[in-house]
């Protein structure tokens, strides 16, 4: 398990991730349909990234995710950056984040609460190729191809002040094995894994799930693993796969819901929005220790997670289920 982690389960039981950047931003004003997509807004208004990180926080997040799903080196040389230039994006992701958690820690009331957690964004070949293939991850693509991609930035944001990495949005089998084997070769650092599903029970390239879990428990780069930007009502089986074939902690954290249009850079028509509160106990109950959203799930629903999860709020709904069951016509005939 993460050490990093080792706070929060000790003393809440769960790590509450953040939920949607770009998404955010977008509700601030940004216009993000552009290949580099929220890493724009890290070269043309950091503090606005810095601003949603911030928010999250106040929300109750226990861990922050950096702006960096989106960059590259190859994307960030198409915008005319130099390698040097570029690595100072990727750095300076990381100062924003840390300076917002600790900027949050240092005005905080509460220092019972642990010290939130930076993790270092790393994302999918797809991400690069900003076409929507995170979401079916048929690249056309080799595994020398994608640890040539993945090696140098990773290797940069394991040697940042991040606290783990967050290898995220995966959809592919094969490029989730390269890059816990450049994990394991670069860091020590924590890293967890998550992966893009079709259903419950595969992931985003066809894989079995159960096939996937089994490769997690063994991997020596990989910390932990789950799913993300996946729908909501799909969570509860894939946590229950997952958590059944491996030890090592799941983490979940799902998309508002909707269809992403690569061409116009923007998420179709939602479902209805899930019962946030009701929706994060269930993936806690089926065995994630880390929870939050993505893509279109904001401060307030990370807001609702918390109020949720917090020990007080889980007594008190046990304490209501109790009751309701107890009244229950099955119940009380049984």
């Amino acid at each position: 398990m993460p050490s990093c982690f080792d706070a929060f389960l000790h003393s809440q039981g769960f790590v509450l991730l953040d939920g949607g950047l770009a998404s955010e931003l977008e509700r601030a004003g940004h216009d993000l349909n552009d290949p580099l997509w929220s890493t724009r807004i890290l070269l043309e208004d950091p503090a606005a990234v810095e601003s949603v990180h911030a928010s999250y926080l106040r929300a109750g997040a226990d861990c922050v995710i950096t702006a960096t799903y989106q960059a590259t080196f190859e994307g960030l040389a198409a915008r005319g950056l130099t390698r040097s230039e570029a690595e100072a994006v990727f750095r300076d992701a990381v100062d924003l984040a840390v300076r917002a958690r600790d900027r949050f820690r240092a005005g905080t009331v509460n220092r019972r609460r642990p010290r939130p957690l930076v993790a270092a964004s790393i994302g999918p070949y797809g991400a690069f190729l900003a076409d929507g293939s995170e979401y079916h991850g048929n690249y056309g693509a080799g595994p020398a191809a994608l640890a040539d991609f993945h090696r140098a930035r990773l290797r940069l944001l394991a040697s940042s002040p991040a606290d783990m990495l967050a290898c995220e949005t995966i959809p592919s089998f094969t490029e989730a094995r390269v890059l816990a084997a450049l994990v394991e070769e670069a860091t020590d650092k924590p890293a967890w894994f998550t992966f893009t599903c079709r259903d419950d029970a595969h992931l985003s390239d066809g894989t079995p799930l159960a096939e996937v879990a089994a490769w997690a428990g063994e991997a020596g780069g990989v910390g932990a693993t789950g799913v993300n930007c996946t729908p909501a009502r799909l969570l509860p089986g894939i946590i229950r796969a997952l958590a059944a074939a491996t030890d090592k902690p799941v983490v979940a954290y799902p998309n508002g819901g909707g269809d992403w249009d690569a061409g116009t850079k923007t998420w179709g028509i939602a479902d209805d929005e899930p019962d946030w509160a009701g929706a994060c106990r269930s993936w806690i109950a089926a065995g994630a220790v880390a929870v939050g959203g993505c893509c279109r799930v904001g401060p307030e629903a990370v807001r609702a997670m918390r109020d949720a999860l917090a020990p007080g709020a889980r007594e008190s709904q046990t304490m209501a289920e109790g009751v309701r069951d107890a009244d229950s016509p099955r119940e009380a005939t049984a």
